[in-house]
Parts: C-alpha cells; sequence; structure tokens
C-alpha cells in the first residue's frame, strides 16, 4: 500500500510538471502582448517595453520557465499582472465557491444518473427506457451555456423561483449546479443501465433471488454496491470536466468562483493566473482520481492495489 502511494505520489508530481510546462509554452507562443495590455493601447513602445523588462517578459523561455517553477516549488504562484495581488491569495479566495459548486453538481449528477440508470435498467427493451437514454444523450450532447440559459430563462425569468444570478444562499447554488451536473447525469445514467444490466446477468443475484430475498433486497443489497464500481472511478474523472464546464457556468451565473476568475484572466491575458488556475485544476483531478482508485477497494474487496 504505501509503495503504491509513493508510486502514484511521484507519477502525479510528473503529470503536474509536465501540464505546467505546456501551459507555459502555450501562453508564451500567444501572438497576445501583456506588456501592451498593462500598458494600454496608447501606451509608447518605450514603456511597453520596461513594462517587460520589470516582469520578465524580455528573457529567453527557458530562464521564465525556470523562474516560474522555482517559485512554484516555494509556494509561490506569482502575482497578477492587472490586479497587483498574489495569485495564491485569488485563487484561495474564491476556490470554496467553485468546491461548493462542485459538491452541489455532484450531489446533482448522481441523483438524476443513477435513478435514470436504474429505472432503465429494471425497465429495459421499453419505451421507458428509450425515453431516458434519450434524454440522457440529450444531456451529453448540449452545451452548457445552453443548459444554463434555458434553465435561467424559465426558472429564473418567467417563473421566479431562483435568482438570476449571484452567491449566497442555497437558491442561487441549484441552477448552476443543475446545469453543471446535467452533462455528468447524461453519461452517469447510461453507465448505470449498462453496468445493472450485467450485474443482474450475474449467479450471485440468481442465488440470492433462489434464497427467497425481496426484490428490493436483491436489487440494493447485492446489485447495487456491484453496479457502482464504474461509477466510482467516473467521479475521479469528472472532476476533470468540472473543472472545464466551470469556467462556462460561473459566467453565465455570476459565480464568484475560480471558473469566472480564469476567464477574467484569459480576457486580460493576465499569465501567472492562468497558470495558477490550470495547476490548481491539475491537482484536483490528479487527486480525484486518486482518491477514486484508493475507495474502490473499500468496496470491492477483490480490488487490489498494485
Amino acid at each position: 500500500m504505501a509503495g503504491y502511494v509513493l508510486r502514484r505520489v511521484l507519477q502525479s508530481l510528473m503529470i503536474l510538471i509536465g501540464i505546467s510546462f505546456l501551459t507555459f509554452i502555450l501562453l508564451y507562443l500567444i501572438p497576445a502582448d501583456p506588456a501592451r495590455q498593462i500598458a494600454g493601447r496608447s501606451a509608447s513602445a518605450q514603456t511597453v517595453e520596461n513594462i517587460r523588462e520589470q516582469l520578465g517578459l524580455n528573457l529567453p523561455f527557458y530562464e521564465q520557465y525556470l523562474r516560474y517553477l522555482s517559485g512554484l516549488v516555494q509556494g509561490d504562484l506569482g502575482r497578477s499582472y492587472l490586479q497587483k495581488t498574489e495569485v495564491g491569495t485569488l485563487i484561495w479566495s474564491r476556490l470554496p465557491a467553485t468546491l461548493l459548486l462542485m459538491l452541489g453538481a455532484i450531489v446533482c449528477e448522481l441523483v438524476i444518473g443513477l435513478t435514470m440508470g436504474l429505472i432503465a435498467a429494471l425497465k429495459r427493451n421499453t419505451a421507458t427506457d428509450t425515453s431516458l437514454m434519450v434524454l440522457s444523450f440529450v444531456g451529453v450532447s448540449s452545451p452548457q451555456f445552453v443548459i444554463g440559459i434555458l434553465l435561467l430563462y424559465v426558472f429564473a425569468v418567467q417563473l421566479g423561483w431562483f435568482p438570476i444570478g449571484g452567491y449566497g444562499t442555497f437558491m442561487h447554488m441549484v441552477l448552476p449546479s443543475l446545469t453543471l451536473g446535467f452533462l455528468g447525469a447524461g453519461w452517469y445514467s447510461r453507465m448505470m443501465r449498462s453496468s445493472m444490466i450485467d450485474v443482474l446477468r450475474q449467479d450471485f443475484i440468481r442465488t440470492a433471488r433462489a434464497k427467497g430475498l425481496k426484490r428490493w433486497q436483491v436489487l440494493f443489497g447485492h446489485a447495487l454496491p456491484n453496479a457502482l464500481l464504474p461509477v466510482i472511478a467516473m467521479i475521479g474523472i469528472d472532476i476533470g470536466l468540472f473543472m472545464s464546464g466551470i469556467v462556462v457556468v460561473e459566467s453565465v451565473f455570476g459565480w464568484p468562483g475560480i471558473g469566472q476568475l480564469a476567464w477574467q484572466a484569459i480576457q486580460r491575458v493576465d499569465i501567472p493566473i492562468i497558470m495558477g488556475v490550470t495547476l490548481v485544476s491539475a491537482c484536483a483531478i490528479v487527486l480525484g482520481n486518486f482518491l477514486a482508485d484508493l475507495i474502490a477497494p473499500l468496496i470491492d474487496p477483490r480490488i487490489k492495489l498494485r
């Protein structure tokens, strides 16, 4: 166990270093000039060059990256070009809102997706099964900004059940969580349906039925725990989907998380913030997959970590 954990930690560090390198080189190659963004359009060439020198943007790529990496090792994510604030401070101030939104989205997608998948598996090859799978396909295929705008229009503007945007109460969290969780619900429903159908065909299910157990005991005591194993792995992967979708969802609903921070930084070419949000997102994805691998053996002892 200790060897497995150590190996995964080392692999995670290598992945994070690789992500930091790729992100840094992509930002280095973009045609936009952060110094020009800071100085303004009317600034002289000399002013822009002075800003580039102050920020170290006139250095070769490898020097800029090594300077950033040395600061990263010390826990320094850099300083925002435009906000003149430490990137770590900006991210930590917005991270609780993003984590809260992710938690709400996970609950939504699990409740909706697993329920749809379970019903579809029990009603397979019927009109109910077909309707639920079509609905899940629509959820997977629909852009999140479209779902968000539709939910806002129907439930906030027309019906007035929820606030249009903002942050602070449970009602503010409902629509963003549903928007973010709708995509995952489609994947979970299809995965749950396939997994449950496969489990219901296993010998131990027939044995449980032969013992005279009630249907709900067979489903929830024997079939469901085994059908959930593929879902656990998906939760870790979903964190990556959330981090990509959060940028859009937080912008649509005015949710003050790191997704909104990243969108503002992209518009202003604020490289330190973009790098910081990318690395924090990568850490969340790596940690989510790692925890999913550790939890799986606790549910099914037949799974061994190697």
